[in-house]
Protein backbone atom coordinates (compact mmCIF):
# COMPACT_ATOMS: atom_id res chain seq x y z
CA UNK A 1 0.00 0.00 0.00
CA UNK A 2 1.25 3.42 -1.15
CA UNK A 3 0.82 6.20 1.54
CA UNK A 4 1.26 9.63 0.58
CA UNK A 5 3.88 11.56 2.01
CA UNK A 6 1.11 14.23 2.73
CA UNK A 7 -0.99 11.90 4.55
CA UNK A 8 -0.49 11.63 8.96
CA UNK A 9 -1.25 8.28 10.40
CA UNK A 10 -1.90 7.78 13.96
CA UNK A 11 -0.24 5.36 16.10
CA UNK A 12 -1.44 2.27 16.04
CA UNK A 13 -3.23 2.41 13.20
CA UNK A 14 -4.08 -0.52 11.14
CA UNK A 15 -5.19 -1.36 7.37
CA UNK A 16 -6.27 -4.31 5.68
CA UNK A 17 -5.33 -5.09 2.09
CA UNK A 18 -5.82 -3.15 -0.94
CA UNK A 19 -6.66 0.19 0.72
CA UNK A 20 -6.18 3.67 -1.45
CA UNK A 21 -5.11 6.71 0.79
CA UNK A 22 -5.48 9.94 -0.24
CA UNK A 23 -3.10 12.80 -0.67
CA UNK A 24 -3.75 14.88 2.64
CA UNK A 25 -5.51 11.87 4.72
CA UNK A 26 -5.40 12.18 8.78
CA UNK A 27 -6.19 9.24 10.79
CA UNK A 28 -6.00 9.22 14.61
CA UNK A 29 -4.46 7.08 16.73
CA UNK A 30 -5.70 3.06 16.99
CA UNK A 31 -7.95 3.45 13.67
CA UNK A 32 -8.83 -0.16 11.94
CA UNK A 33 -9.13 0.45 8.87
CA UNK A 34 -10.58 -2.82 6.62
CA UNK A 35 -10.12 -4.22 2.99
CA UNK A 36 -10.47 -1.85 -0.28
CA UNK A 37 -11.50 1.06 1.37
CA UNK A 38 -10.85 4.46 -0.28
CA UNK A 39 -10.02 7.19 1.57
CA UNK A 40 -10.17 10.64 -0.34
CA UNK A 41 -8.03 13.44 -0.28
CA UNK A 42 -8.31 15.15 2.87
CA UNK A 43 -10.39 12.78 4.60
CA UNK A 44 -10.20 13.87 8.14
CA UNK A 45 -10.60 10.53 10.59
CA UNK A 46 -10.72 11.02 14.95
CA UNK A 47 -9.04 8.62 16.91
CA UNK A 48 -10.12 5.02 17.23
CA UNK A 49 -12.40 4.72 14.08
CA UNK A 50 -13.29 1.44 12.56
CA UNK A 51 -14.04 1.61 8.76
CA UNK A 52 -15.05 -1.23 7.62
CA UNK A 53 -14.55 -3.31 3.53
CA UNK A 54 -15.02 -1.26 0.56
CA UNK A 55 -16.14 1.55 2.64
CA UNK A 56 -15.83 5.17 0.71
CA UNK A 57 -14.24 8.33 2.36
CA UNK A 58 -14.70 11.82 0.88
CA UNK A 59 -16.57 11.14 -2.23
CA UNK A 60 -16.75 13.87 -4.45
CA UNK A 61 -20.40 14.52 -5.56
CA UNK A 62 -21.53 13.75 -9.06
CA UNK A 63 -23.49 16.58 -10.83
CA UNK A 64 -26.38 16.02 -13.85
CA UNK A 65 -26.72 18.78 -16.02
CA UNK A 66 -30.33 18.73 -15.07
CA UNK A 67 -29.47 17.88 -10.99
CA UNK A 68 -32.01 20.25 -8.88
CA UNK A 69 -30.36 20.65 -5.46
CA UNK A 70 -26.50 19.55 -6.34
CA UNK A 71 -24.08 22.27 -6.57
CA UNK A 72 -20.83 22.80 -8.72
CA UNK A 73 -18.83 24.16 -5.84
CA UNK A 74 -15.10 23.75 -3.81
CA UNK A 75 -16.60 21.07 -0.09
CA UNK A 76 -14.11 21.14 2.77
CA UNK A 77 -12.56 17.68 3.76
CA UNK A 78 -14.64 14.77 4.92
CA UNK A 79 -14.54 14.79 9.26
CA UNK A 80 -15.64 12.41 10.79
CA UNK A 81 -14.74 12.32 14.88
CA UNK A 82 -13.48 9.84 17.15
CA UNK A 83 -14.99 6.40 17.74
CA UNK A 84 -16.86 6.78 15.30
CA UNK A 85 -17.89 3.17 13.64
CA UNK A 86 -18.28 2.98 9.61
CA UNK A 87 -19.85 -0.14 8.23
CA UNK A 88 -19.15 -2.42 4.87
CA UNK A 89 -19.82 -0.47 1.94
CA UNK A 90 -20.87 2.81 3.41
CA UNK A 91 -19.95 6.16 1.36
CA UNK A 92 -19.38 9.56 3.19
CA UNK A 93 -19.46 12.50 0.84
CA UNK A 94 -16.70 15.23 1.07
CA UNK A 95 -18.19 18.13 3.02
CA UNK A 96 -20.13 16.08 5.68
CA UNK A 97 -19.11 16.18 9.39
CA UNK A 98 -19.69 13.57 11.38
CA UNK A 99 -19.56 13.43 15.62
CA UNK A 100 -17.95 11.47 17.88
CA UNK A 101 -19.03 8.01 18.81
CA UNK A 102 -21.35 7.91 15.44
CA UNK A 103 -22.44 4.73 14.25
CA UNK A 104 -23.37 4.30 10.37
CA UNK A 105 -24.24 0.69 9.33
CA UNK A 106 -23.53 -1.37 6.38
CA UNK A 107 -24.46 0.38 2.76
CA UNK A 108 -25.66 4.12 3.94
CA UNK A 109 -24.77 7.20 2.00
CA UNK A 110 -24.37 10.50 4.22
CA UNK A 111 -24.27 12.95 1.19
CA UNK A 112 -22.22 16.41 0.60
CA UNK A 113 -22.80 19.13 3.96
CA UNK A 114 -24.49 16.86 5.64
CA UNK A 115 -23.72 17.27 9.78
CA UNK A 116 -24.49 14.64 12.05
CA UNK A 117 -24.39 14.76 15.68
CA UNK A 118 -22.73 12.75 18.42
CA UNK A 119 -23.82 9.06 19.69
CA UNK A 120 -26.19 9.24 16.23
CA UNK A 121 -27.02 5.82 14.49
CA UNK A 122 -27.71 5.48 10.86
CA UNK A 123 -29.29 2.32 10.03
CA UNK A 124 -28.35 -0.30 7.09
CA UNK A 125 -29.29 0.94 4.05
CA UNK A 126 -30.14 4.56 4.95
CA UNK A 127 -29.84 7.37 3.21
CA UNK A 128 -29.12 10.93 4.25
CA UNK A 129 -29.14 13.44 1.27
CA UNK A 130 -27.09 17.01 0.80
CA UNK A 131 -27.47 19.98 2.94
CA UNK A 132 -29.07 18.09 5.84
CA UNK A 133 -28.46 18.28 10.15
CA UNK A 134 -28.73 15.66 12.00
CA UNK A 135 -28.90 16.02 15.67
CA UNK A 136 -27.09 14.05 18.75
CA UNK A 137 -28.06 10.96 20.02
CA UNK A 138 -30.95 10.30 17.30
CA UNK A 139 -31.78 6.88 15.49
CA UNK A 140 -32.11 6.83 11.65
CA UNK A 141 -33.07 3.38 11.06
CA UNK A 142 -32.50 0.75 8.31
CA UNK A 143 -33.62 2.15 4.48
CA UNK A 144 -35.17 5.32 5.50
CA UNK A 145 -34.69 8.27 3.65
CA UNK A 146 -34.01 11.98 4.90
CA UNK A 147 -34.45 14.66 1.62
CA UNK A 148 -32.01 17.37 1.19
CA UNK A 149 -32.70 20.39 3.25
CA UNK A 150 -33.63 18.43 6.21
CA UNK A 151 -33.17 19.16 9.69
CA UNK A 152 -33.65 16.68 12.47
CA UNK A 153 -32.82 17.81 16.34
CA UNK A 154 -31.52 15.99 19.07
CA UNK A 155 -32.56 12.28 20.10
CA UNK A 156 -35.19 12.27 17.00
CA UNK A 157 -36.25 8.66 15.88
CA UNK A 158 -36.71 7.55 12.76
CA UNK A 159 -37.87 4.08 12.16
CA UNK A 160 -37.21 1.94 8.97
CA UNK A 161 -38.87 2.82 5.39
CA UNK A 162 -39.70 6.16 6.73
CA UNK A 163 -39.20 8.61 3.39
CA UNK A 164 -39.13 12.41 3.45
CA UNK A 165 -39.33 14.36 0.27
CA UNK A 166 -39.01 18.34 -0.50
CA UNK A 167 -40.34 19.26 -3.99
CA UNK A 168 -44.24 19.68 -3.97
CA UNK A 169 -44.10 20.28 -7.96
CA UNK A 170 -42.58 16.44 -8.45
CA UNK A 171 -40.16 17.33 -10.73
CA UNK A 172 -42.28 19.76 -12.57
CA UNK A 173 -42.11 23.03 -14.02
CA UNK A 174 -39.14 25.55 -13.03
CA UNK A 175 -41.69 27.02 -10.17
CA UNK A 176 -39.91 24.01 -8.31
CA UNK A 177 -36.80 25.44 -8.17
CA UNK A 178 -38.11 28.04 -5.90
CA UNK A 179 -39.85 26.10 -3.27
CA UNK A 180 -37.64 23.11 -2.26
CA UNK A 181 -38.31 22.00 1.52
CA UNK A 182 -37.27 19.69 3.45
CA UNK A 183 -38.83 18.59 6.48
CA UNK A 184 -37.99 19.47 10.44
CA UNK A 185 -38.23 17.05 13.26
CA UNK A 186 -38.20 18.91 16.80
CA UNK A 187 -36.25 17.11 19.65
CA UNK A 188 -37.77 13.77 20.77
CA UNK A 189 -39.69 13.52 17.67
CA UNK A 190 -40.62 10.09 16.36
CA UNK A 191 -41.85 9.05 12.95
CA UNK A 192 -43.22 5.60 12.81
CA UNK A 193 -42.13 2.84 10.12
CA UNK A 194 -43.64 3.01 6.45
CA UNK A 195 -44.56 7.00 6.81
CA UNK A 196 -44.40 9.39 4.60
CA UNK A 197 -43.76 12.94 5.58
CA UNK A 198 -44.38 15.86 2.49
CA UNK A 199 -42.32 18.98 1.63
CA UNK A 200 -41.81 21.26 4.15
CA UNK A 201 -43.70 19.48 6.92
CA UNK A 202 -42.57 20.18 10.88
CA UNK A 203 -42.60 17.53 13.87
CA UNK A 204 -43.27 18.82 16.54
CA UNK A 205 -40.98 18.44 20.10
CA UNK A 206 -41.68 15.11 21.32
CA UNK A 207 -44.41 14.48 18.92
CA UNK A 208 -45.51 10.71 17.48
CA UNK A 209 -46.42 9.62 13.59
CA UNK A 210 -48.06 6.25 13.71
CA UNK A 211 -46.99 3.83 11.28
CA UNK A 212 -47.79 3.93 7.80
CA UNK A 213 -49.11 7.73 7.91
CA UNK A 214 -48.63 10.35 5.51
CA UNK A 215 -47.98 13.78 6.79
CA UNK A 216 -49.53 16.51 5.06
CA UNK A 217 -49.87 19.29 7.57
CA UNK A 218 -47.45 20.07 11.02
CA UNK A 219 -47.93 18.18 14.05
CA UNK A 220 -48.08 19.60 16.57
CA UNK A 221 -45.65 19.42 19.70
CA UNK A 222 -46.40 16.20 22.65
CA UNK A 223 -49.44 14.65 19.81
CA UNK A 224 -50.24 11.31 18.34
CA UNK A 225 -50.69 11.70 14.68
CA UNK A 226 -51.89 8.59 12.26
CA UNK A 227 -53.73 7.80 9.18
CA UNK A 228 -53.47 9.19 5.65
CA UNK A 229 -53.54 12.33 5.97
CA UNK A 230 -52.27 11.80 9.33
CA UNK A 231 -54.79 13.42 12.12
CA UNK A 232 -53.95 14.21 15.78
CA UNK A 233 -55.71 11.44 17.70
CA UNK A 234 -54.48 12.06 21.19
CA UNK A 235 -51.00 13.28 23.35
CA UNK A 236 -48.54 11.37 23.60
CA UNK A 237 -48.28 9.51 27.44
CA UNK A 238 -46.61 11.04 29.82
CA UNK A 239 -44.36 7.89 30.56
CA UNK A 240 -43.01 8.46 26.87
CA UNK A 241 -41.95 11.90 27.02
CA UNK A 242 -38.32 12.80 26.38
CA UNK A 243 -37.96 14.24 29.73
CA UNK A 244 -39.27 10.98 31.50
CA UNK A 245 -36.57 8.63 30.76
CA UNK A 246 -33.89 9.31 32.84
CA UNK A 247 -31.34 9.19 30.11
CA UNK A 248 -28.14 11.31 30.90
CA UNK A 249 -27.28 12.73 27.86
CA UNK A 250 -31.03 14.26 28.14
CA UNK A 251 -30.63 15.60 31.97
CA UNK A 252 -27.04 15.96 31.32
CA UNK A 253 -26.33 13.93 34.60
Amino acid sequence: MDIPGSARIGQGTVFGRHVVVGESVVLGDGCVIGNNVVLHPGAQLGAACQVNDNAVIGKLPLKAPRSATTTSREYPPTRIGDRCILGTGVVVYRGAAIGDKVLIADQATIREEVTIGELTIIGKGATIENRCAIGRCCKIESEAYITAFSQLEDFVFIAPGVVTTNDNFVGRTEERFKHFKGVMVKRGGRVGAGSVILPGRTIGEDALVAAGSVVTRDVPARKIVMGSPARVVRDVPEEQLLERQGWPEVTGN
